[in-house]
């Protein structure tokens, strides 16, 4: 799969994950794909929130894993 074909998708899941994340005060900006990693900024209340690692591996990565095939990480930058 291409690139940007990953990028499509992985751009589909978040939205689906996006109501979650803006229900608490966050959300979530898609920086880059590259290689299989997926990299995100975190925002709002997520930016701060000492759960946002949780957060990150354990829900985002999750659901990217199980629905864009390819993706194998997700890394939050800042």
């Amino acid at each position: 799969m291409s690139e940007q074909a990953m990028y499509s998708q992985v751009q589909e899941v978040l939205d689906k994950l996006r109501p979650f994340l803006l229900r608490d005060g966050g959300d979530c900006e898609l920086v880059d794909v590259d290689e299989g990693i997926v990299k995100l900024r975190l925002l709002g209340a997520c930016g701060t929130c000492p759960s946002s690692t949780i957060t990150l591996k354990a829900g985002i990565e999750r659901a990217l894993v199980e629905e864009v095939p390819g993706v194998v990480e997700v890394e939050q930058v800042f």
